[in-house]
């Protein structure tokens, strides 16, 4: 028998395994390597994601992770945040230009 999933029950599944002490003390090892790999994604979890479950299981990662280095913890939030504000400039930037685009258009037609 074949189960389907849906994608909050995958992500979900996914973050059970950080219930796992094995999991935990071999990503604390790799953490360096880990944490700017799936901070995005945990961020997006944690400020968007519509189900209660992931949403409980994202904040205790991102505590974890916190508790386990802050440091890095805090230059990978830095970097998100950079690149959060350059994707908000992007979008300001796109807007004026079809704005331009608009308002040519009308002198034209």
């Amino acid at each position: 028998m074949i189960r389907r999933f849906c994608a909050w029950q995958v992500a979900e599944r996914a973050l059970f395994l950080w219930n796992n002490e094995h999991i935990v003390d071999l990503i604390a090892q790799n953490r360096r390597a880990i944490l700017p790999i799936i901070f995005e994604p945990l961020e997006r979890n944690m400020y968007g994601h519509w189900n209660q479950a992931v949403h409980g299981l994202t904040s205790n990662v991102r505590r974890m992770f916190l508790e386990m280095d802050s440091e890095l913890f805090e230059e990978c939030e830095k970097e998100y945040n950079e690149k959060a504000a350059g994707a908000s400039g992007l979008v300001e930037q796109r807007e004026r230009a079809w704005k331009k685009l608009e308002e040519a258009a009308s002198m034209v037609g």
